[in-house]
């Protein structure tokens, strides 16, 4: 005869043994189809995406140069027009509206030198 224990949970173990002898019922197949198709889908995609071999990104390379390149120019412009106002005013005599035209000269040469430093950096392109 069966040995009955009794297990933390206070189950029988003879009984959890023959519950897993059972043959499987449909809706046992059917919540188990449900639950695991995202991860088969997924290693489906990722075993395709494998297959394919190396990918190239040559043209993101030539994306964030643009992108460089537009942050050279944009930061040029930047503090060229802040360092213009600034001695507008500066030669009008107000020099307290000369202050803020300064710090946008300051945040011109930011991102002329860090933006366009940082941009590279992420391709790993020299500047």
């Amino acid at each position: 005869m069966y040995r009955i224990s009794r297990t933390a949970s206070g189950r029988h173990t003879a009984n959890r043994a023959k519950r897993w002898a059972q043959p499987f019922t449909k809706r046992q197949l059917l919540r188990a189809a449900r639950t695991l198709w995202p991860i088969l889908a997924t290693l489906a995609f990722a075993g395709a995406a494998h297959a394919q071999g190396t990918m190239d990104f040559s043209g993101a390379t030539t994306l964030m140069a643009t992108f460089r390149t537009f942050a050279m120019y944009a930061g040029a412009i930047i503090c060229l027009g802040g360092l213009i106002f600034a001695g507008i005013r500066m030669q009008s005599g107000r020099f307290q509206d000369a202050i803020p035209a300064l710090f946008g000269a300051l945040f011109g040469a930011g991102i002329l030198g860090w933006g366009a430093g940082w941009i590279g950096s992420l391709t790993g392109q020299n500047m």
